[in-house]
């Protein structure tokens, strides 16, 4: 790694330094290829920012998606859209200038956003599964219990349980000093590779993350399974096979955002950092922060009727008036 271009501030403490500036080892110190990486993930940012304002945009313009269900989805495309901007421009930043410096605050101020918005998707996930329960295996009472109301307050819960995670692991990571080394093995600041680098006790850190973050993730997954349990039996009941394939088509599009969103949180903050390398860090890290966040609204759309049409609607609309 060329380090002529880390021109730190610090802050002698008796033997030790303490930094107040880091430097992100990024994705690759090869200088060929930094420009097809900036191409590779601007083309992925741009595309993530059109197909999530493009699901919002039809959700608020088309009538007909005006149900809870794409409510909910509506959130989830917003989360998208703010967890990828959290990471991705300054990713594309430090490409193109190779600077790829970050002051401690800047830091901690990136894993704060980034986690709220992280934590959120969690648990709008959870909330989505209930609503495919009561719509499928509670229908009569759907519009009952699934009240704009009840959506609306829902959907604050959710908000509220990922910014209260966030700043409880933010505030107890400022207490961090880094004096180990200057290095964030990884393209943005996280947890785990501050961590490597503090020249605190992590102890209580770690146990935050274990027991909250696996408590809260415990709570968030509970209603799934259950969920997806009531779903399937009430699915193999239908004698109606288009009834059947429908429904199948919606479950099957969340379930893979879901499996794919924890997989991918288990592998970055579950797993041993000594047995884990930090280039499949970055992989995992790439994957959930960047590619996920383009995955989820091709998932949803192309696998859903509503969506297809109301493109379709609005497509001819634009087309009718340039005409």
């Amino acid at each position: 790694m060329d380090m002529s271009g880390i021109v730190s501030q610090n802050i002698a403490m008796g033997n030790q330094t303490i930094y107040t500036e880091l430097f992100l080892s990024g994705l690759s110190d090869l200088p060929a290829l930094q420009l097809p990486l900036f191409l590779f993930f601007l083309l992925i940012y741009l595309l993530t920012l059109i197909g999530n304002f493009l699901i919002i945009s039809l959700i608020v313009t088309d009538s007909h998606l005006h149900v809870p269900m794409y409510f909910f989805l509506g959130n989830l495309a917003g989360l998208d859209l703010c967890c990828s901007s959290v990471t991705a421009p300054q990713m594309l930043f430090d490409l193109h200038t190779r600077r790829r410096m970050r002051t401690v605050t800047a830091c901690m101020t990136q894993v704060f956003f980034f986690m709220s918005f992280a934590g959120c998707e969690v648990f709008l996930l959870s909330t989505m599964s209930y609503d495919r329960y009561v719509a499928i295996c509670q229908p009569l009472h759907y519009t009952q219990i699934m009240q704009w109301k009840v959506c609306a307050q829902l959907v604050s819960i959710v908000w509220c349980i990922g910014f209260t995670n966030s700043l409880v692991h933010t505030v107890y990571a400022l207490k961090l000093k880094f004096c180990q080394s200057q290095i964030i093995k990884n393209f943005f600041c996280d947890l785990p590779q501050l961590f490597q680098i503090s020249c605190n006790d992590i102890y209580i850190n770690i146990m935050l993350i274990f027991l909250f973050d696996g408590f809260l993730g415990v709570v968030s997954f509970i209603p799934i399974l259950l969920s997806y349990i009531s779903i399937f039996k009430t699915v193999l009941k239908m004698q109606v096979k288009d009834n059947k394939t429908k429904v199948f088509s919606t479950c099957t599009s969340h379930l893979t955002v879901v499996f794919i969103f924890y997989i991918s949180v288990v592998l970055n903050y579950f797993t041993p950092g000594s047995s884990y390398h930090f280039t499949s860090y970055k992989v995992v890290s790439v994957f959930y922060t960047v590619i996920l966040p383009l995955l989820n609204p091709l998932i949803y759309s192309l696998r859903n009727q509503d969506f297809r049409v109301a493109f379709q609607n609005i497509s001819r609309k634009i087309i009718s008036n340039l005409t």
